[in-house]
């Protein structure tokens, strides 16, 4: 059975800037996947960030599928937006970091990090004491052209 445990939400007011945090616990389940794209919908769309979803839909699912196949135990997700920037965190228990490589167009699997940086503002990975995080931003406001999947779809054909 799947399982979450919300481990924060909040929202804090600093003069102009407001800054939003929301983080989860995920089953080593691969329902999990699924669960990591409704928790990414619901709370973008509470935040106002509706154009930033269906990117940020694809991105935490390669991540969190990513972290389930190459990791053990649960999976940590989490969302934070601040002065116009959104940034998804997913940390599991392996420690070593992923690599770029060429995308093969015939290979089923590995496409996850060339989503990755084909899509998000900037992407990174950092050890953590548990394993590793893995983490991506996108801009609060969508760029029509740059941040949709519509305009991914035609570079890559």
């Amino acid at each position: 059975m799947n399982s979450i445990t919300r481990t924060s939400i909040c929202t804090t007011a600093t003069g102009p800037a407001t800054r939003r945090t929301a983080s989860w616990w995920l089953s080593s389940d691969l329902s999990s996947v699924r669960t990591a794209r409704r928790l990414t919908r619901d709370k973008l769309t509470d935040w106002g960030f509706e154009d930033q979803i269906e990117v940020a839909e694809l991105l935490v699912s390669e991540l969190v599928a990513n972290a389930l196949d190459h990791a053990h135990g649960q999976v940590h997700l989490s969302f934070s937006a601040e002065n116009g920037l959104l940034r998804c965190e997913v940390e599991d228990e392996n420690p070593q970091l992923p690599t770029l490589r060429t995308v093969d167009l015939d290979a089923e699997r590995g496409r996850g990090l060339f989503l990755l940086d084909m899509l998000s503002g900037s992407w990174g990975g950092t050890p953590t004491a548990r394993g590793k995080v893995i983490w991506f931003e996108l801009p609060a406001f969508a760029d029509a052209e740059a941040g949709s999947l519509d305009a991914f779809i035609l570079m890559a054909a």
